[in-house]
């Protein structure tokens, strides 16, 4: 019996922790972290000191748990709903190795009670809008067909415009055939009529619609891809239509994201395979043009970068998830648009053995 009541009055106080403060804590104490390190990484000159800051990057994967213990037992809550949209934006790029050796994601089975939350218990709430914002940054079937679920039937109007904004940068990943591409713009417009001048993270609904827009013209599978004119990590120019002829995978990445050393690892290994191939390793790379030059200099990179540290390539490009590839033909058609990985590797050879070896007289 007094075993019991213990264990109540644990339950108890665990339960009267909770709260929005905080959960608020724990995010602005990740975040002022987060934003220290990025500053001490952008000073670093030398490949020796980036490596040591590097092994101090904050843990998200700590301050994800600490919001899932805040806010776990209190779904059904309201107040949730803003720690949760942060948990959504965060988690999914967490990942650590199954028993086979393969990076899997780390929250999956919370991510999924946050989703079934939402639909059960705050579908008609007018705090959803963060929400449907990071239910819109990680491709997934199960967030498209609950943002689909609250642009149909959510009482506020703003709230259905932004949710069919997230619903359309979610068709994205499926394709671009003449079904998802309706649907995408039909979602689109409904955003600008409903929501343009909501902003999400400093943009509008509208500027965001409008990049959707300009990628569904330009940067679609198929689309000949926009020329990109700068300079490299030494200041020499570089242009996109100087490899003409090539297959080109280009890459926009920096050295900050969660994967960084994966994809120079996977990248570094497809520009060794691909050594003697009329194939291009192209990266636009965003981290300052001395970091760069130290990655280059010690051969971490192995491969040509544009040196794009105030983002204007990238914004040219609409990038709004890092790292993003391109995968080119000799014409600059776009035949891949995704993460880093095997599909990167597999679409570039399947190019290459398509390129007709020239006659020479």
């Amino acid at each position: 019996m007094r075993h019991l009541i213990s264990l109540l009055t644990v339950a108890l106080i665990s339960q009267a922790s909770a709260s929005p403060a905080d959960a608020q804590r724990i995010e602005k104490s990740y975040q002022t972290a987060l934003a220290t390190w990025n500053a001490q990484l952008l000073s670093t000159t030398t490949q020796d000191a980036y490596d040591k800051v590097w092994a101090t990057r904050p843990d998200a994967s700590v301050a994800a748990r600490e919001i899932w213990e805040n806010i776990s037992a209190e779904l059904d809550q309201e107040w949730t709903i803003a720690p949760a949209a942060w948990f959504l934006r965060t988690t999914p790029s967490l990942l650590a190795n199954n028993a086979a050796g393969v990076p899997m994601p780390i929250f999956t089975s919370q991510n999924e009670a946050i989703r079934k939350a939402v639909e059960t218990y705050h579908l008609k709430s007018m705090k959803l809008m963060p929400i449907c914002s990071a239910l819109a940054s990680v491709p997934d079937p199960r967030s498209l067909t609950l943002l689909e679920k609250i642009q149909a039937t959510h009482p506020d109007s703003k709230t259905q415009g932004v949710a069919a904004l997230g619903a359309a940068v979610q068709l994205k990943a499926l394709g671009d055939d003449g079904e998802i591409m309706r649907k995408r713009l039909n979602y689109l417009r409904k955003a600008i009529i409903e929501s343009s001048e909501v902003e999400i993270n400093g943009n509008t609904v509208a500027k965001l619609a409008q990049d959707e827009l300009y990628i569904i013209q330009f940067l679609t599978k198929g689309r000949v891809a926009p020329d990109l004119i700068g300079v490299d990590a030494a200041d020499r120019p570089l242009a996109l239509s100087a490899y003409k002829g090539k297959v080109v995978v280009l890459l926009f990445w920096n050295s900050n994201v969660s994967d960084a050393k994966r994809v120079v690892e996977i990248t570094s290994a497809m520009a060794t395979k691909f050594k003697d191939k009329p194939i291009a390793i192209l990266g636009v790379n965003n981290d300052s043009t001395p970091k760069l030059r130290a990655l280059i200099a010690d051969n971490t990179v192995p491969w040509t970068n544009f040196s794009d540290p105030q983002n204007r390539l990238a914004e040219q490009y609409r990038i709004g998830t890092w790292p993003l590839v391109y995968v080119l033909d000799g014409e600059r058609k776009i035949h891949y648009t995704g993460a880093p990985g095997s599909f990167v590797e597999l679409t570039a050879a399947a190019l290459v053995a398509e390129i007709k070896p020239s006659i020479t007289q």
